[in-house]
């Protein structure tokens, strides 16, 4: 007989129903003449209830068997439950034992256990309530992200996870070596020989896919990314990984309004599928983990984002009663306080902030006519501060070749990156979102490291 997923026979399952199901013990519970137990699969918050009697080949034995941990495999009939908050159990026929778990050095037990505790066992932690509702949330949003673009014609490209390219010019790269480190080559000025290295030159694990998006784009006009990227950015904080996903797209023959309109119905969208796919799972993180988990969903889906300029928001931000611990001055980056303040204190909604400075941006965006500013933007968002950032794209090659120049980006690097300027170039646009970021803000857990199933910080990289 197929197994089934416990989250089918939870919503369609009908008493009488010959049923088999597969998964791990969550409780157990012994009377005189009969025993339940609790059996969870992953597919659902909610386990079935089991009810053990007699009668089933090996009770005895069995039933010694069967503590928290253990695989099974249970085959029965589903019944009517007399108990409350439960539809439907399932009275077992037979009960196969796959692995038994040892009571006493099981880490997961019927407690609550801290995020702390729980990362250190990452390789257990996704069988507890909360991080299986976390990597439920996180596959529907995945998959939202994929319709949402496969239902606009958009082409997933596979950009490169090693690159010899720093996309955003900070420099906190990861470099890839097949170089022997206690032997390292030394050129005449005792320099590493990247020369000898298997790419014949340096290379780094990638920060960003956008640049190589850029190129597809100028082929299918509209393309996006949806992959691993890399930073080595020594920030031990609850908001940063040293690996994360990124979604990508890039259109060409768009320009940064179509760019702002295309951030925010995507952002609408995933929230949207979120919201009626996983009902149950945010139902939980809104009464467990944060009570406002259910209104910022709603104020993200049934809002218009605001729309302002940098030079608006630096404004608003020195007319404010705010008293903010970094200073607030044209020219400088907004930092989290001040972007959370706009987006909860004074719109309390969603904010899109245009045209920065262009010394604070990266030398792709393109240059806006005052030559002061770039066409760039961000989406601000409630309780998380930033969570798009993207820009029209510089096209002309004048303008690009100058700001590289200014930069000192020497331009034999990005050769290929200058030549779709040189054969039919067009405006285009692009933003990205990290995806642990917009999961972490749609399921209100406090640690991005446990929105992802291994997280990968600074001194961490277990399993």
């Amino acid at each position: 007989m197929m197994t089934r997923r416990i989250a089918n026979i939870l919503k369609q399952g009908q008493p009488d129903e010959t049923v088999s199901i597969s998964g791990w013990v969550r409780t157990k519970r012994e009377l005189k003449e009969f025993a339940f137990m609790e059996v969870n699969d992953g597919s659902s918050m909610a386990g079935l209830q089991v009810v053990l009697d007699p009668n089933i080949p090996n009770y005895e034995p069995v039933l010694k068997q069967l503590n928290t941990g253990t695989s099974v495999e249970v085959e029965g009939t589903l019944v009517p439950s007399p108990g409350k908050g439960q539809r439907i159990e399932l009275k077992a026929s037979s009960v196969t034992v796959y692995g038994e778990s040892d009571p006493e050095t099981y880490p997961l037990q019927k407690k609550r256990h801290s995020f702390e505790f729980l990362r250190t066992i990452s390789h257990l932690r996704s069988r507890t309530n909360t991080l299986g509702a976390v990597m439920r949330v996180r596959n529907a949003c995945s998959t939202a992200i994929h319709k949402f673009f496969q239902d606009k014609g958009f082409l997933w490209v596979h950009t490169p996870i090693i690159t010899a390219n720093d996309c955003e010019g900070a420099g906190e790269l990861f470099t890839v070596t097949n170089l022997n480190l206690n032997e390292l080559p030394k050129t005449d000025k005792q320099e590493i020989d990247f020369d000898r290295d298997f790419f014949g030159r340096r290379a780094y694990l990638t920060v960003s896919g956008q640049l190589q998006a850029e190129v597809m784009a100028m082929a299918f006009q509209n393309v996006y990314t949806f992959g691993p990227t890399f930073r080595a950015e020594n920030s031990n904080t609850s908001r940063h990984l040293a690996e994360f996903w990124m979604v990508e797209p890039e259109m060409a023959f768009c320009d940064i309004v179509g760019d702002q309109n295309l951030a925010e119905e995507f952002l609408k969208y995933i929230f949207k599928y979120v919201t009626e796919n996983c009902a149950e799972d945010l139902e939980f993180f809104n009464k467990r983990i944060d009570k406002s988990v259910l209104a910022t969903a709603d104020n993200i889906i049934n809002n218009e984002f605001e729309r302002i300029t940098y030079t608006k928001a630096i404004d608003l931000l020195e007319k404010s009663d705010r008293k903010f611990e970094y200073p607030v001055e044209w020219g400088l980056d907004l930092q989290s306080e001040h972007e959370r303040y706009l987006a909860e204190e004074l719109f309390k909604k969603p904010v899109i902030v245009t045209d920065y400075p262009v010394e604070i941006k990266a030398f792709y965006m393109r240059l806006n006519d005052d030559n002061n500013t770039v066409a760039a933007m961000d989406v601000l968002a409630p309780k998380i501060g930033e969570i798009i950032g993207g820009s029209q794209r510089e096209e002309r090659l004048d303008v690009l070749e100058k700001r590289m120049k200014d930069l000192e980006i020497p331009p034999e690097e990005l050769w290929w990156y200058l030549d779709l300027r040189r054969y039919g170039t067009v405006p285009h646009a692009g933003f990205g979102l990290g995806f642990e970021r917009v999961v972490q803000f749609m399921t209100g857990m406090a640690n991005i490291r446990d929105v992802i199933p291994f997280p990968r910080t600074p001194l961490s990289a277990d399993f």
